[in-house]
């Protein structure tokens, strides 16, 4: 795969849309379930792991351009999911509870594998 300009503003583009519904999702999740636990964050990167569980699924069983995926992987899930902001939110609950900081851990670590290998065997299944 060579990084050519079509690729970059492929994922340009993906990471642009990425953002924005990310952005979206955790405002609409925490406006309706406020919590002190960071539930917005933690739906995006379970949502987008099964999602990309999906799309790699579908990609094994499929010719896809690697500017579309890219697109998908790299551009909108890769700024929908959002590592650094689970690392702040789960250093800041060290500060208030070790038992949320240590929950949101083990859910974000477990959950977004789970959700990956979930929607890579759910697509698997629909594909055959």
């Amino acid at each position: 795969m060579s990084l050519n300009w079509s690729m970059v503003l492929a994922i340009g583009l993906g990471g642009f849309l990425g953002a924005i519904a990310r952005a979206y999702a955790v405002h609409f999740t925490n406006k309706f379930f406020p919590l002190e636990f960071p539930l917005g964050i933690l739906l995006v990167n379970l949502i987008g792991s099964f999602i990309i569980g999906i799309l790699f699924a579908y990609f094994s069983h499929y010719t896809v351009s690697v500017n579309l995926k890219a697109f998908l992987t790299t551009g909108f899930l890769g700024a929908l999911t959002t590592y650094s902001t689970f690392a702040i939110e789960s250093y800041l609950l060290f500060g208030t509870s070790i038992y949320l900081a240590l929950t949101n851990i083990a859910l974000n670590l477990i959950g977004t594998i789970a959700a990956a290998g979930g929607g890579f065997k759910l697509m698997h299944f629909f594909l055959k």
